[in-house]
């Protein structure tokens, strides 16, 4: 199998990238193996436009120019056209990477007053020129891949970081069974230590796969925290239900017992990144917000929150907008002014007490783009609307985690903006999946426990 996810060829395949997948992956064509790897002219011109400017992408389309220079290197302009060798660490099938050149416009294709139509069009030329090679046009464009197909080349998504093809595949964090977990056990070897209970147990029928950090829930309040796995064995930590759900922070308590395991999470030092999804109005943004205040205000865990998200355009405009930065993200912040307005909404004031939290709490709105070469040091960094992120991206911005510090992603699948992601190959789906064996990092589905009837209903017929 190659890296791309299929059997190795007799005869490599040429694949023809679009600037979406590169900047979604700025080192996507080291991806294809044996394979050739072709870049048009157009796509080279689409990243010189995108390159400049402090919009989010600008950084993804640097690294890919520099990248593409560094593989073409000294080559003529003949071996550039016919295709470069990439040269790799480790040894194996090389390929080669090779930029089409555009070609004088057929009266039989498509119209050239769009790129997509151009790439397709070259696409088509270079298909009918490299006859018994099969050529294919990878893009994340739902859109340009049916134009394509309808041009008659094949296309199809970039699948490198797709880590699954259903979303339903991924882990919840917890596990709930019907009836009694104990009735599943066919050996269990229970001990104390330091005030906790320890089982070590074996199944009579395995559970689905499971993974450390994560939780077994059943119908009579059991609570087990799995901390290892070995062959047939568990070893569970018992947690009792009561104190979870009786657990507070900066006023506020868990409505189930999914919201009590998504604020122990937050409130552990030993958890250096939750990853907290659900629906809306399941209570992430809220939980994460009272966990952070807590531990900034109270016990001095982390010396500042640093708030930031992904919003389409907000790169883009940020700029233009008069102001400091903290001013020019407050209005993108909404999410996060309007859990404090909730934590305080019993208070004489609501607004009085949230313009002193945000005085006297080292509450920092920090944009994406500003994040890039930083180091957060013991700070609790909270990013929300993480759907919209990609994989490089969320790995951008985790690896800012300096000593001390602790990361909580939040995030709805069912809400992904940005126009070439999808569930399956979003950044949350990508940390999901990655960080699930992790043994400091905490993933919890949290289930509906909406804001209102209203959001309930709006929630399962729109």
């Amino acid at each position: 199998m190659d890296d791309y996810g299929r059997p190795r060829a007799t005869q490599p395949t040429l694949y023809v990238l679009d600037t979406n997948v590169l900047i979604h992956d700025p080192n996507a064509l080291l991806n294809f193996q044996e394979h050739q790897v072709a870049i048009p002219m157009t796509v080279l011109e689409e990243l010189d436009q995108l390159k400049t400017g402090k919009h989010s992408v600008a950084a993804e389309c640097r690294q890919v120019i520099r990248l593409i220079d560094k593989v073409l290197g000294d080559a003529t302009p003949e071996e550039v056209e016919l295709g470069v060798p990439i040269q790799r660490e480790k040894s194996g099938p090389c390929g080669s990477l090779s930029i089409l050149m555009s070609k004088v416009a057929d009266s039989n294709g498509l119209p050239e007053d769009l790129n997509d139509n151009k790439i397709i069009n070259q696409v088509v030329d270079l298909q009918r020129r490299s006859a018994g090679v099969p050529v294919v046009l990878v893009t994340n464009d739902i859109n340009m891949r049916l134009k394509a197909r309808a041009c008659g080349v094949a296309s199809e998504d970039y699948h490198t970081d797709k880590l699954v093809d259903d979303v339903g595949q991924l882990s919840r964090g917890y596990h709930s069974l019907s009836g009694s977990f104990w009735d599943r056990v066919s050996k269990v070897d229970t001990h104390q230590g330091h005030g906790r209970t320890w089982h070590r147990v074996q199944l009579i029928d395995n559970l689905p796969a499971v993974h450390v950090n994560e939780f077994i829930l059943d119908e009579q309040g059991f609570v087990g925290w799995i901390k290892g796995i070995k062959a047939d064995e568990l070893l569970l930590l018992d947690m009792h239900q009561e104190p979870l759900l009786h657990q507070e922070a900066w006023g506020l308590r868990p409505r189930d017992i999914h919201q009590a395991l998504a604020l122990f999470a937050l409130l552990d030092p030993d958890i250096h990144l939750v990853n907290l999804s659900g629906a809306a109005g399941s209570g992430k943004t809220i939980l994460a917000l009272a966990a952070a205040i807590e531990q900034t205000v109270v016990s001095k865990r982390y010396r500042r929150i640093i708030a930031t998200r992904s919003v389409q355009g907000l790169d883009e405009d940020i700029g233009f907008l008069p102001g400091t930065e903290a001013e020019k993200m407050e209005p993108w912040l909404g999410a996060i002014t309007d859990n404090l307005e909730a934590l305080h909404m019993d208070d004489e004031s609501t607004h009085g007490s949230v313009d002193y939290i945000l005085q006297k709490v080292p509450l920092q709105f920090k944009s994406l783009n500003y994040i890039r070469g930083r180091s957060f040091q013991q700070s609790l960094i909270l990013i929300d609307e993480c759907q919209n992120l990609t994989p490089h991206q969320m790995k951008t911005i985790i690896t800012r985690a300096g000593s001390g510090s602790k990361v909580v992603c939040l995030g709805n699948l069912a809400q992904i903006d940005t126009p070439y992601l999808s569930a399956t190959s979003s950044g949350l789906t990508y940390l999901t999946e990655r960080f699930k064996d992790f043994p400091h990092g905490m993933h919890i589905t949290l289930q509906g426990v909406p804001r209102s009837v209203l959001a309930e209903y709006a929630e399962a017929h729109m």
